[in-house]
């Protein structure tokens, strides 16, 4: 009997020890304010901001630093946005920077269906709140993507998987001028690549948006030889702007196309400056190439750049 009350007490005293380290274990909130605090040391960033909207029992957590203001009606959930953004884990085995790729069109209220954290939804909406406006962003763990993590494969592997519990750091960009916003993307990369030569074409002054071109190649057809409905024999590539290459017939053989069927950028180029023999470059804004909507390999609001040789046209 005094055997069974002995071990029945150290039981007892094992567990309370348990629970009492169990204790001095910071919770999830404790946890992500050390790592932010951490966080913000390390990287000088001492002009970032507490986010004090309420969240359950505290705040959120987050801090941000608004980059640029933006103007007009503040966003609700139901508004569609177009966002453009970066993101890096605290730990560094995570790091996504490529503007180029990172382009999403949606709803507000639905960004964490597809797939963006909690954080980063509650922030543009309570924090960022108007579109044009651009901000930086420290979202914690919990409002990120919890202990499961995001991605696949081990985590030990750079840039394939985030880790759980890790907190994220943010740069979103809440695109107000669509058309505006592309216009200088492409005056920026023909500026970073050094190209030269290329032209606006604005023969349409009522268009809201214009591509550029540039004919390497003037060809010896007869001017307007190429209309909607014909079919031209080409070799042609397509890529972001990133040189991501999403198609190219250049690599096999020669194909068939009528411009009826292209994209709008492409089609009036091939129509107004290309005949039999002309190689032409077109960069081509979201507006006239696939806007809002996501392609296979292409980004919502993309802009786009081809190549095209023609060397037949019927």
């Amino acid at each position: 009997m005094k055997q069974k009350i002995f071990t029945f007490l150290l039981i007892t005293v094992v567990a309370l020890s348990a629970c009492k380290k169990l204790d001095n274990q910071p919770d999830i909130r404790e946890f992500d304010k050390q790592q932010i605090d951490a966080y913000i040391k390390a990287n000088g960033l001492n002009d970032f901001k507490a986010d004090t909207t309420k969240d359950g029992t505290g705040t959120t957590g987050m801090y941000y630093k608004i980059l640029m203001p933006g103007s007009g009606d503040t966003l609700k959930y139901s508004d569609k946005i177009s966002l453009v953004y970066t993101l890096k884990t605290f730990d560094g085995k995570y790091v996504s920077s490529d503007t180029i790729n990172n382009h999403m069109s949606e709803f507000l209220g639905h960004l964490t269906a597809a797939n963006l954290p909690k954080g980063l939804q509650l922030a543009i909406h309570n924090l960022l709140q108007y579109k044009g406006a651009s901000m930086r962003l420290l979202i914690p763990s919990r409002l990120a993507y919890g202990v499961n993590g995001f991605g696949s494969g081990s985590i030990t592997n750079v840039n394939s998987r985030i880790a759980g519990n890790q907190s994220l750091d943010y740069y979103v960009h809440v695109i107000g001028n669509q058309n505006a916003y592309d216009d200088l993307v492409i005056k920026n990369y023909m500026t970073a690549n050094n190209l030269t030569g290329f032209q606006k074409d604005s023969s349409d002054v009522n268009a809201k948006a214009h591509y550029w071109y540039k004919v390497t190649t003037p060809g010896t057809g007869t001017p307007g030889q190429i209309n909607e409905f014909s079919t031209i024999t080409t070799n042609y590539a397509g890529a972001l702007l990133n040189g991501f290459v999403f198609d190219n017939s250049a690599a096999t053989t020669a194909t068939t196309l009528t411009p009826y069927n292209l994209i709008d950028g492409v089609e009036q180029a091939l129509t107004k400056h290309a005949v039999t023999g002309t190689t032409i470059s077109i960069i081509v804004p979201s507006a006239l190439g696939y806007g809002p909507t996501a392609q296979t390999s292409i980004p919502a609001n993309s802009v786009l750049r081809f190549e095209f040789t023609v060397t037949k046209v019927e």
